[in-house]
């Protein structure tokens, strides 16, 4: 199934032209603005979010097809709080390797993928129903003090209130909870801050 996800996803960035560089910044003020297209069992979607520089820019995710109406909700919502997201790239802007696409502290959805350290485990986001966000400034830190990206580790003091920051109880995971998502940052240990998916794993 995922071989065949990650063939319908390189179908999708053919059939809209897709290049590494397209993020683009909105220049004239707008309200939010989202839309899915249509591929099998994914969706693309197009959507606008503030960035860390107070712009307005347009973003892409790719999710499942059961997971675009939630996601174009959220994205709303964050965009209406003006929460600043770094960038939004199609993970294939790096290869679909998960660890540049964090350094680069690159928000994105699906990608084929296993759990870090499973033994072969599918994560969520092999199946589209999960989100990294703001990886930088919302690293995945372990008990012992492990922080993923390397570059994350002074965010893995929860306790700092700074641009792009996920807060228990805060508006960001509110955000994802209204439309079912659960947040990596409320597991006991270890916890991914970045991380919000719909089965809550």
């Amino acid at each position: 199934m995922k071989a065949g996800l990650a063939i319908v996803l390189a179908a999708v960035l053919t059939a809209v032209g897709w290049a590494p560089a397209t993020d683009a910044r909105v220049t004239e003020a707008q309200p939010f603005s989202g839309r899915a297209e249509r591929f099998d069992e994914l969706r693309l979607l197009t959507v606008t979010h503030w960035g860390f520089d107070g712009a307005a820019h347009r973003g892409r995710l790719v999710v499942n097809r059961d997971a675009a109406a939630a996601m174009l909700g959220a994205m709303r919502t964050l965009f209406r709080l003006h929460y600043p997201i770094r960038q939004m790239r199609l993970v294939d802007a790096y290869g679909a390797d998960d660890h540049r696409s964090m350094a680069a502290d690159n928000t994105s959805a699906f990608n084929c993928r296993f759990v870090a350290g499973s033994g072969g485990v599918w994560s969520e986001h092999a199946y589209g129903r999960a989100l990294d966000l703001n990886p930088l400034e919302n690293p995945y830190v372990t008990e012992s003090g492990y922080v993923s990206p390397p570059a994350g580790a002074p965010y893995a003091d929860r306790s700092r209130h700074l641009q792009g920051l996920i807060h228990r109880g805060g508006p960001v995971v509110a955000a994802f909870a209204a439309v079912g998502w659960a947040w990596g940052g409320n597991w006991p240990w270890p916890r991914d801050y970045q991380h919000f998916s719909a089965t809550g794993s």
